[in-house]
């Protein structure tokens, strides 16, 4: 028997347990009941699961698999094996926990006597900082409706009505959805079964973990489980703070833990369900979801409103999103477009579900409806500069990969200290505030990358949620590409834009993989073992407790490298066509990196030739932390790129200004004055890298950098430049630090919430000055900072 301590996962080391059995039981459906309370910060209310034995469950009569089975022994269970033949689950011992536990469900069971060898079967749901109060089996004979429906002989249980109606309700084709979900609208509200055993439930530190008693197969396990609950503020799934406008809101911010503080779940990419939330929240109040509807409020009780979302293409339970603020509206466009005839010509390879690659329409659709919402502050920018950028990214992206998979898209401008410049779920997308200053370049192109999500990362997501660079390598190369296309570049001024972003890629890359752990380093840690779970279907999701992790860009930038690597061998023109032909053959699905590359390779047969094979990829890019040869060797081309030789030239005149005399001097008065060129965004990002890096440029040469290009004035990739100084050149920061306390450019706080490398940087020099202005920054925006973030930052300099 192994100790609790090898199966509960201490949540303060890297991995992050994945808890849940989906191999023998998966949730189909969610439908949420929830009203959010902003006086006590807490979401209250009711979830209901619509479930579904597994292909790898018990049959009826044997013992099913109880919640610990060990996370970290790896079955013959693997992603990459065929899971179609049944696999007997063997009964496990369960483990008393060693943190107090919540029973409820009418029997008073002590946490030993749950601990106890047990042949009963157990649900086991992702779960953590939730109250649950109940756990409920529903009565759904008592739906009419659903009794009308025929039962096929294949879902006939006999012995078990509700388990048969609910069968055929999941397995309603796609044709029907609208009906499927108002079936399952009036099943979450059906009563208990009457005189049923009731449902014992037991929480720990991860998981929410079901029985019925005499249950022993999931088979036989209740179908229809509604769970009454809480959220606890010390939650890690939401962030209740306040917008830029001092009015209270609460949002995902795209936590390490995912979901599972927000509501009970199944949180293994695998476990891909469909759902329906009702959010009541009070009248002045908007509630942003991911849905694929535009929900308008209805009255609910008084001084509330209720907002009612829905999803029809099954997606992990990690990509529910929401927000509900007092934002505003931007602009008033509000175009109407729904369609429901799909064409019988496009067939696809995903599960059943009213999917727009089918509908010719949708395919046609450059530019979906969306809306951009703000808190009144910054509602004017938003309106000036992210709602007409919307329809030019759109169109972009749809004329590279094709139909949107998504019908619609929100925008949000979330509060200050989201601790990233944006982030992606279904039918809406959070920006930073961040993005609204300077010029529209970084605003364009973090809309590019937001939006390349919606195919990679969403529409085909990872099947190894350590598999991060099929979602983010993928989109900072697609935003390069849509944001050439928004600009309407020649062929030449695209290819030296994207050169230059390159080089400053480059250079953040190397400086990570100088400064970082070897084994964050590694774009599939899991290696030839990636896909795989234990025989129930936990799992971990290696260092992804981690707390250096969120502020590490290595996923986004050597995986984008790798596809410039392959693009570089193919051709860029034949590459994208590759990747609209690859999306239609796989959304909707989960992959592996071997899935893509292996496509490609098949696409490609003289890759072969080259010695370029799917085992030397893997060995080069993936499964090593080293940089790869073609990328040292691609660095030095990028170094000769017009745009960068244009930087090397202001450079020397810099320097040269620099060292013609000192502060003051007679020499220096009566010099002849300098023409500095005018630069654009990105090559005023790569003059101040290697300015910094010089040794003796003058604090009276910073302060006139400040003034010659109105530093004060620019985007959060110019002014967040310190943070990516090489390690060598550090001593630099503390003079430019210098000249932004001289010329008072303390906004930069309003960056310095997504900033933690800056914060370090403070720390390191020991200087008291810098070391004040560190702890400042901080007592100022630790508020408004997310959790994980701020508690990097309170390590640095408290």
């Amino acid at each position: 028997m192994e100790s609790n301590r090898d199966l509960d996962l201490d949540p303060n080391k890297d991995d992050l347990p994945l808890r849940a059995n989906t191999n023998h039981m998966l949730v189909r459906h969610y439908v949420l009941d929830l009203t959010v309370h902003f006086q006590r910060k807490v979401i209250g209310g009711s979830i209901v699961l619509f479930l579904e034995p597994g292909v790898v469950s018990s049959k009826q009569g044997e013992a099913g698999s109880i919640s610990n089975t060990p996370v970290q022994n790896l079955s013959q269970v693997s992603s990459k094996h065929d899971v179609s033949s049944p696999i007997t689950p063997k009964p496990n011992k369960v483990i008393p926990p060693e943190e107090p536990s919540h029973l409820c469900g009418g029997n008073d069971v002590s946490s030993v006597l749950w601990g106890d060898e047990s042949e009963d079967f157990t649900l086991v749901l992702d779960c953590c900082d939730l109250m649950v109060s109940k756990v409920e089996e529903l009565d759904v004979t008592t739906v009419d409706d659903l009794k009308k429906l025929d039962v096929d002989q294949q879902h006939a249980n006999t012995d078990h009505p509700s388990s048969s109606l609910i069968q055929r309700l999941v397995s309603m084709p796609s044709v029907c959805w609208r009906l499927q979900h108002e079936l399952y609208v009036q099943c979450s509200r059906s009563p208990t079964v009457h005189n049923a055993q009731p449902l014992r439930f037991h929480t720990d530190q991860w998981s929410l973990q079901i029985r019925k008693e005499g249950v022993c197969a999931p088979h036989d396990f209740p179908r229809a489980v509604r769970i009454c609950y809480e959220t606890k503020l010390t939650g890690g799934s939401v962030r209740w703070t306040k917008d830029q406008d001092g009015r209270c809101c609460v949002y995902t911010m795209g936590s390490p833990i995912n979901n599972r503080a927000l509501f009970p779940c199944q949180e293994p990419p695998v476990a891909m369900s469909t759902w329906q939330a009702r959010v009541r929240a009070p009248c002045d109040y908007t509630v942003l979801m991911s849905g694929e509807n535009q929900a308008f409020p209805k009255p609910a009780e008084t001084g509330f409103l209720q907002w009612e979302y829905y999803v029809t293409m099954p997606m992990p339970a990690s990509t529910f999103t929401i927000a509900v603020g007092q934002w505003l509206e931007a602009g008033v466009k509000h175009p109407n477009f729904e369609v429901e005839k799909t064409d019988k010509q496009y067939v696809c390879s995903h599960m059943d579900y009213p999917c727009r690659f089918m509908v010719s329409a949708a395919r046609a659709q450059a530019v979906i409806p969306h809306r951009v919402f703000a808190p009144p502050c910054h509602l004017q920018k938003a309106n000036d500069m992210v709602l007409p950028l919307l329809p030019l990214c759109l169109t972009a992206a749809h004329s590279v990969l094709g139909v949107h998979p998504f019908s619609r898209l929100d925008v949000l401008i979330v509060p200050s200290g989201f601790s990233s410049l944006g982030m992606a779920s279904p039918h809406i997308v959070f920006l930073s505030q961040s993005v609204l200053t300077g010029e529209r370049n970084l605003c364009g192109a973090r809309l590019c990358h937001e939006i390349a999500h919606s195919w990679f990362g969403l529409a085909i997501g990872a099947r190894d949620w350590t598999e991060e660079w099929i979602s983010e390598g993928f989109a900072t190369y697609l935003e390069d590409v849509f944001w050439s296309h928004v600009q309407k570049l020649g062929c030449r001024e695209a290819e030296e834009q994207r050169r230059l972003k390159a080089l400053l890629r480059w250079r953040r890359l190397s400086d990570e993989l100088q400064n970082s752990e070897e084994e964050l380093q590694v774009l599939r840690p899991n290696k030839e073992n990636t896909g795989e779970v234990s025989e129930s279907g936990a799992s971990v999701v290696k260092h992804a407790l981690n707390p250096e992790k969120p502020f590490m860009q290595v996923h986004y930038l050597k995986g984008y490298f790798l596809l410039k690597f392959l693009a570089d061998q193919v051709g860029e023109e034949k590459f994208l066509d590759f990747f609209k032909v690859f999306v239609g053959k796989f959304h909707g699905q989960l992959i592996l990196s071997q899935d893509f590359l292996q496509t490609l390779l098949d696409t490609f047969p003289g890759m072969s030739s080259r010695s370029i094979t799917l085992e030397a990829i893997i060995s080069d890019w993936l499964d090593t932390p080293e940089m790869p040869e073609w990328l040292r060797d691609a660095c030095s081309e990028w170094l000769r790129t017009p745009v960068v030789q244009e930087v090397k030239e202001e450079v020397a005149k810099w320097i040269h200004f620099s060292g013609s005399g000192g502060k003051g001097s007679k020499r220096k008065r009566a010099g002849p004055k300098v023409n500095f060129k005018e630069l654009s965004p990105e090559q005023l990002v790569l003059l101040l890298e290697f300015l910094l890096e010089e040794p003796m440029l003058s604090l009276s040469t910073l302060r006139l950098l400040e003034t010659t290009y109105n530093l004060q004035a620019q985007d959060a990739e110019v002014t967040n430049t310190p943070t990516y100084i090489s390690t060598p050149h550090r001593h630099c920061l503390s003079i430019y630090l210098d000249c932004l306390l001289f010329c008072g450019l303390i906004n930069y706080i309003e960056f310095l919430a997504m900033g933690v490398y800056l914060y370090g940087e403070l720390m390191v020099q020991e200087d008291a000055r810098q070391q004040a202005l560190a702890r400042r920054c901080l007592s100022i925006i630790k508020d408004d900072m997310d959790q994980s973030a701020c508690s990097v930052v309170e390590e640095m300099i408290l």
